[in-house]
């Protein structure tokens, strides 16, 4: 464990102090039912080729060849979703591909006299690509790339990120750890002339999967290089989620996120503000999840995904 720690920190340690404002917030999104229904509380789970976007490390424990597609509907008709493919090659580890997208619609274009000159759109698009291997005996490293582009009406901006993470198996204690630093980058191009930093992510978590109990509970840290008025604030942006087993084909799961819950606090209360549910089924060698995540009294998000396990 010790040796892939050092790797992480290799990579998190020159640019963590780097933190300022952020662009391409969208990176943040969970896109996949699964994880969202978990509330983003992803980065020590396995066996998904979505890990991709979580913890490359992750990828090394996929068991067969598989295919993911998402969709999500957002607030005001944003339509956003993702498509990722992860595969293992002997003596070199397993790989996957992906890409991710917002389309936030058409706008109407008009002058300063609010005369109509017609329409504009707007989008955000991310090309990753990681890779995975076990570094010792129940102990995993990976590594990504992500190519990403935002464009509004004709103009545009651009960036490219690297990321890193470690996995760390404990089998007696049907306990996983993971962490992985994600979005560390800088961009090329950029809308008003002033380069901004990409959304860093340094996630910490557990997975536990109780003796006597058929599920999964996690526990996630998130935005652990954010600037945070004292050191106990800094652990604020956590997550839960537990996934039930309830059949060899069935789950059902369910998530908490305490920094959506705080912030979407309206008057005196937030309702299910920061709450997710949702669920999943194996048809033969087809995956369907769904997922709900509640933003209290402004709305909910709804996602799907298809998943496909491939003969290897």
């Amino acid at each position: 464990m010790k040796s892939g720690l050092i790797f992480l920190l290799l990579v998190a340690g020159p640019i963590a102090s780097a933190q300022r404002t952020s662009t391409f917030d969208f990176l943040r999104l969970d896109m996949n039912a699964r994880a969202a229904a978990l509330n983003g509380s992803f980065v020590s789970m396995t066996n998904d080729p979505n890990l991709l976007y979580y913890n490359p490390a992750g990828l090394a424990t996929l068991e067969r060849p598989s295919a993911s597609a998402s969709f999500l509907k957002h607030l005001l008709d944003v339509n956003a979703g993702s498509l990722t493919y992860g595969q293992e090659f002997p003596e070199l580890g397993t790989f996957a591909a992906g890409v991710t997208f917002v389309d936030y619609g058409s706008f109407r274009q008009t002058d300063e006299s609010i005369n109509v000159l017609g329409t504009f759109s707007a989008r955000e698009l991310a090309f990753a690509a990681g890779w995975g291997t076990r570094f010792e005996e129940n102990l995993y490293v990976g590594a990504s790339v992500e190519f990403i582009s935002s464009s509004i009406a004709s103009y545009s901006a651009n960036a490219v990120a690297i990321g890193a993470g470690v996995l760390y198996q404990i089998p007696s204690e049907m306990i996983t750890i993971g962490a992985s630093l994600l979005h560390a980058g800088a961009q090329m191009g950029t809308y008003a002339g002033t380069r901004e930093s990409l959304p860093l992510e340094l996630t910490v978590g557990i997975t536990k999967k109780p003796e006597h109990l058929p599920a999964y509970i996690n526990l996630n840290f998130h935005k652990l290089t954010d600037q945070a008025d004292t050191f106990l604030d800094r652990f604020g942006s956590f997550s839960i989620g537990v996934e039930f087993l309830m059949s060899e084909s069935t789950r059902l799961r369910a998530g908490y996120d305490n920094e959506k819950k705080q912030e979407l606090k309206l008057g005196t209360g937030s309702g299910l503000a920061g709450f997710s549910f949702g669920g999943g089924i194996l048809i033969k060698e087809y995956l369907v999840d769904y997922s709900y995540n509640s933003y209290g009294k402004i709305g909910g998000l709804h996602r799907v995904s298809i998943g496909m396990i491939l003969e290897p």
